[in-house]
């Protein structure tokens, strides 16, 4: 395979996928059977930007190689970049709340959606965070 770019190539994931991928504590980018980069999640975009040069570069972090098949094709692989910490639930949960709000550009009623909550638990938990909420950002 050839160097991977770094740059995301536009790919069209299913948004259960996205969301998948997006809740995962670990790093992960998905790279397309000619080694490109097509998608990472927060983790994975912190991950590549440590090492520009090839992202394959990662395993040397310890990340792991991970085929992605259809029936007997292999149509690229993912790299899993393992958590810096964890964390506790709690802590999952704030990133993951925190991420949707980042991709949605701070609407509620879309981050809500997206985690498959109310936006009246996001916003009972984004209080708990001690996340200032605007007036009329729920719209």
């Amino acid at each position: 395979m050839s160097v991977p770019s770094i740059t995301p190539v536009p790919v069209s994931l299913p948004p259960l996928a996205r969301a998948v991928l997006d809740a995962c504590a670990e790093g992960v980018v998905v790279l397309d059977a000619s080694g490109r980069v097509v998608y990472a999640n927060t983790p994975g975009r912190h991950a590549l930007s440590l090492d520009r040069q090839d992202a394959r570069r990662l395993e040397m972090t310890g990340a792991r190689r991970v085929p992605l098949r259809v029936g007997a094709t292999q149509v690229g692989e993912a790299l899993v970049v393992p958590a810096e910490n964890g964390g506790t639930l709690a802590d999952q949960e704030r990133r993951a709340i925190l991420d949707a709000l980042e991709l949605t550009s701070g609407r509620l009623a879309e981050a809500a959606r997206r985690l498959g909550i109310s936006r009246t638990t996001l916003w009972r938990r984004l209080k708990s965070y001690g996340v200032a909420v605007r007036s009329g950002a729920s719209h």
